[in-house]
């Protein structure tokens, strides 16, 4: 349902997109349980979105999802929803767990094409009707963050982004480190796009902005994701290898590997690697490290990873790394056109 809740004169639009997490859940006071609140009730628990001259819209997803179940069917409808209320809206905030919300804005991310309204994603460690919670300042930091325009009349954050603990990370940046702390989300390779303290400062020479304006919004909706992660570690088998590097019905690795992209120097691991290869399997290297990059140029055990048919991912995010195979994957058949593709940076995921 999508509806109106603040009646003024407005300056600008935003649709608030509820999916589901811990953001939008109330503690009943008998039982201690949590639930999801009524969001025809938001004004009574977030009574500061009364200050905005900004007309706030709101759709919920039904049946909401906990961001432990998300699924790609789930970031094609939200992908639907931003497409089909486009040129109605300046703006989208969507209220998403934490668990798997850098996944769902590194896919929504490229799924979107042409964009030039801010899509930012928040959520919060504690339920917004929690006397200690951080989802009111993240809601309505987000909001004002997804309503700011400059002086043309210009969205100020025209890309997909995560809004968190008064950091705005760029959202194909982002991962989740923190599952206790207010801080649970950081951009390790990339620096912050904005920060809110008394004003929001925003970092105009970071943000990504459309190379044409007035284009209108492309989305696809078509994934492919037969890939499959493999996390090289000391006492890795062969046959655990082999089950996930030459595996039936898989059709890329993402190979998460130690520094700078090294993988175990032993023939056996090699020589799977090569025959995973040689199948026509795309095979992507990212690194197991928070911060850094891959660059298989430096050791001899990176250098064979690259001799064996390994692409670099360079410095992006695992979460990263796998909405983009869905992406390229899910637009070209042929696995040679994919492996050009991911070298290349396409929404800003990895720095070249």
């Amino acid at each position: 349902m999508i509806f109106d809740f603040l009646k003024q004169n407005y300056k600008n639009s935003i649709l608030l997109i509820y999916t589901g997490g811990t953001i939008g859940m109330k503690e009943d006071p008998n039982t201690g349980t949590l639930s999801p609140f009524d969001f025809n009730h938001l004004l009574k628990e977030v009574p500061e979105l009364k200050k905005f001259s900004t007309k706030i819209d709101s759709y919920t997803f039904d049946p909401l999802i906990d961001s432990s179940d998300v699924e790609p069917s789930m970031w094609v409808k939200l992908a639907e929803i931003i497409k089909e209320k486009y040129d109605k809206y300046d703006g989208f905030v969507v209220l998403h767990g934490t668990d798997t919300m850098a996944y769902s804005a590194s896919a929504l991310s490229f799924m979107l094409k042409d964009l030039s309204k801010p899509v930012i994603f928040t959520g919060s460690q504690l339920p917004v009707g929690s006397l200690r919670t951080d989802g009111k300042e993240n809601l309505v930091s987000s909001i004002e963050i997804a309503a700011d325009r400059d002086a043309a009349g210009n969205a100020i954050v025209p890309e997909v982004a995560i809004f968190f603990n008064s950091q705005l990370f760029r959202g194909n940046r982002t991962c989740k480190v923190n599952s206790t702390a207010f801080d649970a989300f950081q951009s390790p390779n990339f620096p912050s796009l904005a920060e809110a303290g008394i004003s929001i400062r925003y970092h105009k020479h970071l943000i990504h902005y459309p190379s044409e304006k007035d284009l209108p919004l492309q989305i696809n909706t078509s994934l492919d994701t037969r890939v499959a992660i493999l996390k090289v570690h000391p006492g890795i088998t062969e046959e655990v290898a082999r089950n996930i590097l030459c595996g039936k019905g898989i059709r890329a690795v993402i190979l998460e590997t130690y520094g700078s992209g090294n993988a175990i120097s032993k023939p056996w691991f090699t020589n799977i690697v090569k025959e995973a290869n040689d199948s026509g399997k795309i095979l992507l290297n990212v690194t197991q490290c928070l911060a850094g990059e891959v660059n298989m140029d430096i050791y001899a055990t990176g250098k064979a990873l690259k001799d064996a048919g390994v692409i670099s991912g360079f410095d992006m995010t695992t979460e990263a790394a796998l909405a983009k195979l869905f992406h390229l994957m899910g637009k070209h058949p042929d696995n040679e056109r994919v492996k050009l593709s991911l070298s290349k940076n396409l929404r800003g995921e990895i720095s070249k």
